[in-house]
């Protein structure tokens, strides 16, 4: 091994050579695997990149946030629903749609998880609705599960501000 071909990690002092790995990147339901070039120590611990070795990495991952947008829009028109009113049955809030849509903000792992069960299963979309109009006109909804002093389990119920 010439130096050029290695270096030492500053932080591990393991040694590092000049590779290309694959790394993942996700982003909502969608998945990529990516080439990344980099110095690599041996094991799976701490590697060095430089911003020219990461450029794929990010342009996968920007290209998978704009993708997984565009889902959650044909998704939401599939189901034809209102952005405030995904927003409201599947969570994130009024505006939340309009931000995953737009690529500002990706949807939670719960959110995700309802988008693709409600892609593959749009029936279901009515009982979402009906639990959400249940639960605003109660104005109760179940609140955190918790654990008691003998370990058995209580959920709070919490009433929503009139």
């Amino acid at each position: 091994m010439t130096v050029s071909e290695s270096r030492i990690h500053p932080e591990t002092g393991k040694v590092l050579t000049r590779a290309v790995r694959e790394q993942t990147v996700a982003v909502g339901s969608l998945v990529r695997s990516v080439a990344v070039p980099g110095w690599y120590p041996d094991d799976d611990s701490d590697s060095i990149h430089s911003g020219a070795d990461l450029r794929a990495l990010n342009a996968a991952y920007v290209e998978l946030r704009e993708a997984y947008a565009a889902r959650v829009k044909a998704v939401r028109k599939k189901l034809r629903l209102t952005q405030e009113e995904a927003g409201r049955i599947i969570g994130g809030g009024r505006r939340a749609f309009q931000k995953y849509e737009s690529g500002v903000t990706p949807p939670s792992d719960a959110a995700v998880g309802l988008i693709e069960l409600l892609d593959r299963h749009p029936e279901d979309v009515e009982l979402l609705r009906q639990l959400r109009v249940r639960s605003a006109a109660t104005g109760q909804f179940a609140g955190p599960v918790t654990m008691n002093a003998k370990g058995s389990r209580n959920r709070r119920r919490k009433l929503a501000a009139a």
